[in-house]
């Protein structure tokens, strides 16, 4: 049987992989929504406007939502279909894509609830690339170390573990 560490990453990844499947459609075309579509052009040309360096480097805004439509929904299919490492890789990448999504809406002054999502999410993705990242935990494999052997020119005494001497029983607070 998989362990909950296992079944949490799995879950995590299939959920956070298609929601970013769906918002990168959602900025690449208007076939799943038009209205949604419409905003998502409205809202990135208000973002260029914002950061005229975009601009400069002949970043547009319809160039700027395909760009990022378009990474949403590569590292969403990795996240949902591909195994190992790359769905590590898949997360950080939309960690650092909710990052700049996130200074987007503070730079133009949108109100909490036009980002709540993204917060939410960055905050998803963190705990499963964290959970995901965390070493197994073998504390029931370790066996106990043998008692140290202390001793006087081959006269082997052994002493007791650190275990072994803790004392025993009630402890008297006044």
């Amino acid at each position: 049987m998989a362990s909950p560490r296992t079944i949490t990453v799995v879950a995590l990844s299939v959920a956070l992989g298609l929601f970013f499947v769906f918002m990168g459609t959602i900025k690449l075309t208007p076939r799943l929504s038009k209205d949604a579509y419409n905003e998502m052009k409205r809202a990135y040309k208000t973002y260029v406007r914002a950061l005229p360096l975009l601009k400069k480097m002949g970043i547009n805004s319809i160039l700027l939502r395909k760009s990022i439509g378009t990474l949403e929904v590569a590292c969403g299919i990795v996240m949902t279909l591909v195994p190992g490492r790359p769905k590590d890789v898949a997360n950080f990448f939309l960690l650092l894509l909710v990052l700049v999504v996130l200074f987007f809406h503070q730079l133009v002054g949108d109100p909490l609830k036009r980002y709540a999502h993204a917060l939410v999410f960055g905050i998803l993705l963190t705990c499963r690339l964290l959970i995901a990242r965390k070493p197994e935990d073998r504390s029931s494999e370790k066996k106990p170390s043998p008692p140290v052997k202390v001793g006087n020119a081959g006269k082997g005494e052994e002493q007791p573990s650190l275990y072994e001497k803790a004392p025993q029983g009630k402890m008297k607070l006044s």
